[in-house]
């Protein structure tokens, strides 16, 4: 086996030196002190000072610590709820019926649950930027940490322009005459400003847009219950008791087994983003303390905002609606099921509301996609993984060169503009599509291989600050359930959801993930020549950031004194 490279062995010896922990541990305050000497307009990134590099990161970057645990709540709750949901949705209950929709999207939420609780785990002990490599990279394989962490740089760069097409194609909904690459170059500045804030403009965004998608949620989920009891106005069609009439005319179920593989797979691209609150945490000031909290709302989101939506998505609507038949192969709002049960009831302007949201969720995962590339990518570079200018952190704590790099990939949005732009975006879309499938699985074996790790080497679970809630079970099943999600995907890339089979075309439009990850993996390992750990080289005690025990103890007695 080939001897570790000069940056592979200066992070391997800067993770067991408790010294080099010492180090990073006063980089962090400089860092930090050296913020709050600086003026306001500085610190939030609208100076030229601001674009300096920050002091004490050349070779250990460190971003800003300033979340607050309304941001990681909000983050948690609402941060990836999308189109995914509100449009999704639609071409799910088409393919598999009210009682699939809900039976599926229950069972994958089951699987976020684990994956996010041993995340959270994960994240409280070892808090570091772009976390989900950095655990592949220590529990599992290097290799694989490699793959995962580009994989992830690369899903965001794709997602960034798909959003913004999708955003100006969503203002068509009201009727535009405009021309769409105004639209996209409208939020592409907007996306710009955001991040010229660094991630207190990422973390303000998703709060407020956030509490936008929770309050169209609330009032769906209270609107949908007095329609079906019949309370709805008298020019709608729910001015009587409705019940689950669709449940038995069309029918609960469609497209029997085809069916149920569809679905899984939609429902899992619905929670896509979800583990943007582990990546995260690592710019808040105690990761310990706010993030338990932001874990446990992943529940109430999963019960609440998706399970009870749509259920009444089902009640309202028929799985057989010609309206579900979106025109636009991207999206069309008014394929919406949310935006057709408001149609049916005859609630005027309910519809525009809905639209809205959808249009500011869009533009919100076109700024995640900004903030988890940027921060994976400069976890890269920290490493060596990446070139070092990408490790470059400014005095306003933003990961610049990174940020640029995002950035830099969404004028791909201005392909849609030509006669094969629709073309384009569908492999783009291939090429984003299983990849959060992937980084789900990596968290779950690396929360397996840290548990056997941790007691191989004599620790106790008492000594884990914040655990999971299933514990290793939890892993093993939402693994477990991963890949049977992939291999429905692969049911369907050979046997599409209409009858036929699909070509060579076809299939990797619904599979092109899985070869690109392999390339990744392959790479990495002719880069690294380093493969799969065994449990006893693997390095549990040794963190890149120092944390308060005492608090965090403090806190954890906190939290479990309020769950009795």
């Amino acid at each position: 086996m080939a001897s570790p490279s000069g940056n592979e062995e200066k992070n391997v010896a800067a993770q067991r030196d408790p010294q080099s922990n010492s180090e990073t541990a006063v980089s962090i305050a400089l860092a930090e002190n050296e913020s709050e000497k600086l003026g306001f307009w500085t610190r939030n990134g609208c100076t030229t000072e601001s674009f300096r590099r920050r002091r004490g990161t050349e070779d250990q970057a460190q971003l800003n610590h300033t979340l607050k645990a309304r941001h990681l709540h909000m983050i948690a709750i609402g941060g990836s709820i999308g189109a995914g949901l509100f449009v999704g949705s639609g071409n799910a209950l088409r393919h598999g019926g009210p009682a699939t929709l809900l039976i599926d999207f229950m069972i994958i939420g089951v699987m976020i649950f684990n994956v996010v609780y041993a995340l959270g785990e994960l994240a409280v002990m070892y808090p570091v930027s772009g976390g989900f490599y950095t655990y592949s990279t220590r529990f599992i394989d290097p290799s694989w940490g490699f793959a995962m962490g580009w994989n992830y740089v690369f899903q965001w760069a794709v997602v960034l322009p798909l959003e913004l097409v999708v955003a100006s194609l969503t203002v068509g909904y009201w009727g535009s005459e405009t021309n769409v690459a105004l639209w996209i170059t409208i939020f592409l500045v907007g996306i710009i400003i955001f991040n010229v804030f660094g991630v207190l403009g990422f973390a303000e965004e998703e709060f407020w847009s956030s509490i936008l998608k929770l309050t169209l949620i609330i009032t769906f989920i209270i609107i949908g219950l007095v329609l079906d009891l019949g309370g709805g106005p008298n020019n709608g069609i729910f001015n009587k008791f409705h019940g689950a009439k669709y449940w038995y005319d069309p029918g609960a179920f469609h497209n029997g087994f085809k069916g149920v593989c569809s679905v899984f797979v939609t429902a899992a691209f619905a929670f896509s983003g979800t583990e943007l609150v582990g990546l995260a945490a690592a710019e808040s000031e105690n990761p310990a303390k706010a993030l338990p909290g932001a874990i446990k709302q992943i529940f109430y989101r999963i019960t609440l905002f998706y399970i009870l939506s749509l259920l009444f998505v089902g009640l309202l609507v028929r799985y057989d609606d010609p309206r579900l038949l979106g025109a636009n192969p991207i999206i069309n709002v008014a394929a919406s099921p949310f935006v057709i049960a408001a149609k049916d009831a005859g609630l005027i302007g309910y519809d525009h509301f809905i639209n809205g949201v959808i249009l500011v969720s869009v533009f919100s995962i076109g700024n995640s996609g900004v903030y988890g590339g940027s921060r994976t990518l400069t976890a890269l570079a920290e490493q060596g993984l990446a070139p070092k200018c990408f490790a470059y952190i400014d005095r306003s704590g933003r990961p610049l060169f990174s940020t640029i790099f995002m950035i830099a990939f969404a004028p791909l949005a201005y392909i849609n503009l030509s006669a094969s732009g629709p073309v384009v975006f569908e492999w783009l879309l291939a090429l984003s599509g299983l990849a959060a499938l992937f980084t789900w699985a990596s968290i779950s074996l690396a929360h397996i291989r840290f548990r056997r790790a941790w007691k191989h080497q004599g620790h106790t679970l008492d000594e884990i600050p914040f655990k999971a809630v299933f514990g290793v079970w939890g892993s093993w099943f939402s693994l477990i359930l991963i890949f049977l999600v992939l291999a429905a995907q692969f049911y369907t890339a050979i046997w599409n959801i209409d009858g036929g089979v699909n070509g060579a075309e076809g299939f990797f439009k619904c599979y092109l993930a899985l070869p690109v990850v392999l390339v990744f993996w392959i790479c990495g390992y002719a880069w690294k020549r380093k493969g799969w750990l065994s449990i006893s080289e693997i390095d549990v005690d040794s963190g890149r950031r120092e944390v308060d025990w005492d608090r965090i103890q403090r806190t954890r007695g906190r939290w479990e004194e309020r769950e009795v």
